[in-house]
This record gives C-alpha cells, structure tokens and sequence, in this order.
C-alpha cells in the first residue's frame, strides 16, 4: 500500500478532516487529538494494512504505523489540509480534564522534539566516549565545533519548546521566541553569573539560569496564549497586530523572571530530587519497578511524565541516574519478540516478530509490543519479568544518562560517562532483560496461530465447493510503449512493492479512464491518480518518476474524488517534452494496488499500445458452497 493511500484511509477512518483537532507525531505513532473519538472507526482502522495497532490514552487517538511515520504524516499533509490548520492546535486539550489533559500536553509539546533531540544525544554520546578514550580533547576546535552541533539543542530547549507551545495553545510563536530569547539574553545571563542584586520597578527578581530549562518557559507561553487572545479580543484590528505582541513583551519577560522561571526551576528541581531519592534510597527495587512497568507507562502513553524529569536533571546536573532502568524494559521487550521467534511456527507470525526485534534493538518497540508480544500475552508478561531483572541490575550498578534519547543500540553511548562508570552495569543489565526475557518466552509458551493455509486446506476438506474463476480486463489509460515495471527507475515500483502491474512510456500527454468507475485518490499535485472499477480492481496511475516535485506544473487534471467515470474519459492531460526537459522521466507506472486479491495479473500487449488497447488481465479464483438439502430448505 502506497503512504498516500494509507494516509488517505486513516484520515477517513478517523471519522474525515472536520473530526481532527490536531496532529502530531512520535517516533511510531500518529497522535490525533478528535473532536469526537467516536466518529473514529477503531476496528478498521487496526484491521487496515500498513497499521499495526490503535490505541486510546491521554486524550489522544494514537494510530501506531511503526518505522514509516514521518512519511505516512508526510502523506496525510499532501492528501488533507490537516497539517495546515494551525490553529486547530489551541482547542486539543478541549474536554479532557486531570491528568489526561496533562500527559495531552506533554506529549504534544515534546513528541515534535524526539527525532533531533535522539539525533543531538547520540552524538554527545559520542563525544564523551571519544573524550574519555583520548580521541578528542575538548580544547581541540574540532570537538568544540561538533560539540556545539550536539549541545545546542540542549542550550537552547527553550526556543524550541517555546515553538511546540505556542502551536500547542495557539499563541504567536515568534513572541514565545522572543521571550524564550529574553531568558537566554546574554545581559540576563551576566546578571545570573555575576551574582548582581535585581530588581523590577523595586520588585526584587531572583536570577535563575534558564539554559535546557522546561517547566519556565511552557509556563510564560500558556500563559502568553490566554493573555494574547484576550488582548485581540480588546484591541481594534487596526492596531492589535503590534499593540498585541508590545504588551505581550512588557508583561511576559518580566513575569517569566519574577514568577515563572524560579516557580518552573523549584517545582522541577523538586519532582527530580524526589526520584532521585527513591533510587539513593534503594536502587535495585526503584530499578526493577521502573524496568517491569516503563513499557506500561508507554502503552498508556503517561511515560510522558517522566520526559521532562529526564530532561531537567540533565540540564541541572549533567546527568541523569533515572532514565537508564528504562532501558531494560525495552530490551526486555525485545528479548520477549526474538523468543516468539524462535519458538513459533507460523511463517507469517515468525516474520513479523523477526522485524519487529530487529526494530526494537533500536528502541522502536511498539510493533514488537503491539504486534507480537502483548496480543500473545505470556511473551509480554515475560518482558516486564526480564525487565524487572534488568532493571534491578542497572539501577543498583548507578548507572547515569548524560544526554537524551530513546534507549536502543545506537544510543548507548549517552550511558558512557567519565571513566564509563556504571556503563558496564547497563550492558549486563540490557543483556539479562533480553536473554531472560526470550528463554521465558520459549518456555512459558502461547497459543501459536494456526497457519492460515492450514486453515484452509482443512476448510476444503471439510466441506464440499466448486472454485469459479472470474476475469477482469484493465484497458491502457495511455498510448505509448509498454515496458516491465522492473524498468521504472524508482525501487518502491521496479520491486513491486505497491502492487503488480506493467509500465507505458508515452508518446502522448494523456490520461483516460481504464475502465467504469469511481475516482477514489486525485492527487493535488496531478500527477496521479487511483480509480477502482465497478468489479473491485484498484488501479493507482503514477505519470512519470519524482513528478511530484513538480507541484502541478505541466499537468492539467479533470477529475476530483468521487467522479464516477466510464472507460475512455479524459482524466489527465501532460506535456510531455515539458516534463522531460524538467529532468524528470515520464515513465508511466500502471499498478494494481490489490494484487493480492487476484491470482493472476498478465501484461496482455508487448511494444506499442493504444487508448483503451486492452492492458492488463486480472484473474481471481473464488470458493462457492454447493447447496445441499439443508440449505434449500
């Protein structure tokens, strides 16, 4: 299935683009905030190829697509206006109250942040190792250099998060930026270092460092949010669009200094201390608690809570003794998914489990928990065990976390501190998560799925049928040259990875309909189109190769969604010589997006074809039940 094509389907599924509040996404998972989750038809959506499950928690609908999210996100922004609508975000927390609206919060601030901030810890990782091993000195510009490039994330969250915030609660981003700025301004930041006594108009401030801060700056732009849209409420249209953000500044930088930034810092510093005790109180039991439920948290997506924890005791101390338990409960996880592997006979199921531990060594879990080891259940509850020894292990070694990132194989190098204290405890800890995790896995067993052509075979022996096979005929949408889709210089469509089918190399810059039907895709970009026949057959015509860059120019399209169309009508029209001289092929890719519906699809030309010259032959078999006395009775 093509990420158009998947992305279309959800946003219908979700109950269309008017029941959509706001988007966001994680590293797996699409999170939408719906006016009306019950418009959302949960069933098909789990059902739909592409997905690999739907889960509802903190007032969010999350549909979990694995790996491939940033482009199936990419996809819902080209087939809807959903991205578009900005200000849709500041109503998403609307009908959610407690702590459902909080982990609301804090997830859509900070999911928009994980891709560049895992990217940023790793290469601090990186940097430590390479330190602490004498490849790099720190006095060396060139470690200066690439220590800025993973630092500066860090140093400036501020801005960063003063952007997710904004867009979270419809504020005007660039003022958030601007009072993020105030907090980093260098003149504010020598009041701090130098110790000078501050006051505002006789108000004494009490100078903070707010430098890889969270809790200041989400607090100054909730709070800039409301009081912007009172301003524009009271303030004439003719003046409101610089009298608004003027009296946004005057009050928002200085409250921030007074109120916000030392209120945000103490609460902070506060809720970290205490985490911190419970592992200086006992190490190993906090760390078998937070190894056994970390992948808990995460299904019911309050995990959350915790990411600005990690985050702040990084920033105040350089380092972070929590975060490493939950590790364990990944690999754990991960160690649960290799034991279904090797225990189940299912090929479909081994396959499955085979990607998804691969996916999760690098800390993406959610196919290995969603799609394998929590649907069979004991493989799961053998995870939180694993991970409860793991925990243990890592917890009671100390070790510390000094950069941020999902825990996974490519960002171990964010546990290895001075001297790699603590770090062999995480590796023996990752290592007994995973081994105990899978031998208990192996051993407790779960109901294996039977094949489904077992299945089959003893469905046919069972009962009495008749196979009849039925034909469909796909005529040429374009004149030209018919050529194998191995040709087609683009791999999703040389390997066949969106559906069998044949290619065209035009002669001519038309587009016509292959058969009767229905207009189901018209991309906005004109250059493709899908259209599914009265029959069932779904066509997907893609002009030419990379086109989408092309943004429209070139083509002239006669169709919308829904059209009903019958064999022979115009759909498309392309220039041709126009499109080659852009630098892009026009090789016409013609696919069967539901080629596993049909048994055969036989290319019927070779060398030159006409419009409407027939194409393609699609043949299906299907079971029909002979009647017996009981039926007919």
């Amino acid at each position: 299935m093509s990420y158009e094509k998947l992305a279309k389907e959800i946003v219908h599924l979700v109950g269309g683009e008017k029941n959509v509040v706001s988007l966001v996404h994680c590293a797996t998972r699409l999170r939408f905030v719906l006016k009306d989750e019950a418009k959302a038809d949960k069933a098909k959506l789990e059902k739909t190829d592409g997905i690999i499950t739907v889960k509802q928690s903190g007032g969010q609908f999350q549909v979990v697509v694995g790996n491939k999210v940033p482009e199936v996100y990419n996809a819902i922004g080209q087939v809807s206006n959903i991205l578009n609508e900005t200000g849709k975000e500041e109503n998403s927390t609307k009908g959610k109250k407690g702590f459902g609206a909080v982990i609301d919060v804090i997830s859509s601030i900070f999911a928009p942040l994980l891709g560049v901030m895992a990217g940023s810890g790793i290469l601090k990782g990186l940097l430590l190792i390479a330190s602490n091993l004498g490849w790099l000195v720190p006095k060396d510009t060139t470690y200066m250099i690439l220590y800025a490039a993973a630092d500066s994330l860090f140093y400036f969250l501020p801005l960063l998060l003063a952007v997710t915030t904004a867009r979270k609660f419809g504020g005007n981003i660039f003022v958030a930026l601007t009072i993020a700025g105030g907090l980093l301004y260098p003149t504010i930041v020598t009041l701090k270092t130098e110790g000078t006594a501050t006051d505002f108009f006789g108000i004494p401030i009490v100078m903070m460092s707010y430098s890889s801060t969270v809790i200041p700056i989400i607090l100054a732009v909730i709070v800039m949010s409301k009081l912007e849209k009172w301003c524009n409420r009271l303030i004439h249209e003719s003046v409101k669009n610089f009298i608004t953000p003027l009296i946004l500044l005057v009050i928002m930088l200085p409250l921030t200094l007074m109120v916000f930034g030392p209120v945000g810092v103490y609460v902070g510093n506060a809720i970290a201390t205490a985490l911190v005790a419970a592992f200086s109180f006992s190490p190993l039991l906090a760390g078998a608690i937070l190894g056994a439920c970390w992948q808990l948290l995460v299904i019911f997506g309050v995990h959350w809570g915790l990411v600005p924890v990690f985050i702040n005791n990084i920033a105040v101390n350089g380092r972070d003794g929590i975060k490493p338990s939950a590790a364990a409960s990944i690999f754990a996880q991960t160690g649960a998914a290799f034991g279904v592997m090797l225990k189940t006979k299912n090929k479909k199921l081994k396959t499955l489990a085979g990607s998804a531990t691969l996916t999760a060594l690098f800390g993406i879990t959610e196919p290995a928990v969603y799609g394998v080891t929590l649907p069979l259940k004991r493989p799961f509850i053998a995870g939180v065990i694993g991970g409860a020894v793991g925990g243990a292990i890592i917890g009671q070694a100390g070790t510390q976390a000094f950069a941020s990132g999902a825990p996974g194989l490519l960002t171990l190098p964010i546990f290895y501190g001075p001297g790699g204290q603590g770090f062999p405890g995480l590796i023996l800890g990752i290592t007994v998560s995973f081994l105990v995790s899978a031998i208990l896995t192996y051993i407790l067993g779960f109901e294996d799925p039977v094949e489904e052509e077992e299945t089959a075979d003893n469905s046919a022996k069972e009962s009495t049928s008749t196979v009849t096979v039925s034909n469909e005929e796909v005529l040429s949408p374009i004149e030209g040259t018919v050529v194998a889709l191995s040709e087609v210089p683009d791999p999703a469509f040389a390997a066949e990875a969106m559906g069998k089918g044949i290619a065209i190399q035009p002669t001519t810059g038309r587009v016509v309909a292959p058969f009767d039907g229905t207009i189901t895709v018209a991309f906005k970009k004109k250059h493709a189109l899908a259209v599914v026949s009265h029959h069932g057959a779904e066509v997907l015509i893609h002009v030419g190769v990379d086109t989408v860059k092309l943004d429209g120019k070139h083509f002239t399209s006669y169709i919308k969604e829904g059209d009903q169309v019958k064999a022979g009508d115009l759909l498309l029209e392309f220039d041709v010589e126009q499109i080659k001289a852009e630098g892009y092929p026009t090789i016409t890719p013609v696919i069967i997006t539901n080629s596993s519906e049909y048994t055969e699809i036989l290319p019927i030309p070779q060398g030159q074809v006409t419009e409407q010259a027939p194409l393609l032959k699609l043949s299906s078999a299907h079971n029909e039940q002979e009647a017996s006395p009981d039926c007919l009775k």
